[in-house]
């Protein structure tokens, strides 16, 4: 698998501050990038109601797939598909919306303006977006804090 997934260190620490934000058994979770699908089985090891697992890779959509299944975790549905073409038909809202593009994946910024300006958020909804340092999101209507964890960024958008 060519997945990076979130470090354990950043992992925790997100958690730690959504647990004092969601309740996670209220929530309709959207993870995008899912890669190995390590942050829906965190969401849904936490009780969210669902969890979209959006990933474009075989391999890895067949891997959170068979995984889910194992797990017995009914809760985690995934979609094989183009994340940024998903969030231009998606129906659906959610209540908490997770990004994690690669890095260097050109265009990975407009993931922010595809969710909030295609309505994906519930009111008081969050979308998590994971990036480098490199990015800057502080000017967005939205933004709502920045947390650091080590390398990784996590920019915090509230509707």
């Amino acid at each position: 698998m060519r997945a990076r997934p979130t470090t354990d260190f950043a992992k925790e620490n997100l958690f730690n501050v959504l647990t004092n934000l969601v309740d996670f058994e209220q929530c309709d979770v959207l993870d995008l990038f899912s890669g190995t699908g390590s942050i829906s089985y965190e969401f849904a090891s936490r009780g969210a109601r669902s969890v979209t697992a959006v990933e474009i890779n075989a391999v890895h959509y067949n891997f959170i797939r068979q995984t889910a299944r194992e797990l017995g975790c009914e809760t985690i549905y995934p979609v094989k598909a183009n994340a940024f073409l998903y969030l231009k038909s998606c129906p659906k809202q959610f209540d908490i919306v997770f990004s994690d593009a690669p890095y260097d994946l050109e265009g990975s910024g407009e993931i922010v303006r595809l969710v909030l300006d295609n309505g994906l958020l519930r009111e008081g909804g969050l979308l998590i977006f994971e990036h480098s340092r490199n990015m800057d999101f502080s000017d967005r209507d939205a933004f709502w804090q920045l947390r650091s964890y080590g390398s990784v960024q996590f920019s915090f958008f509230k509707k």
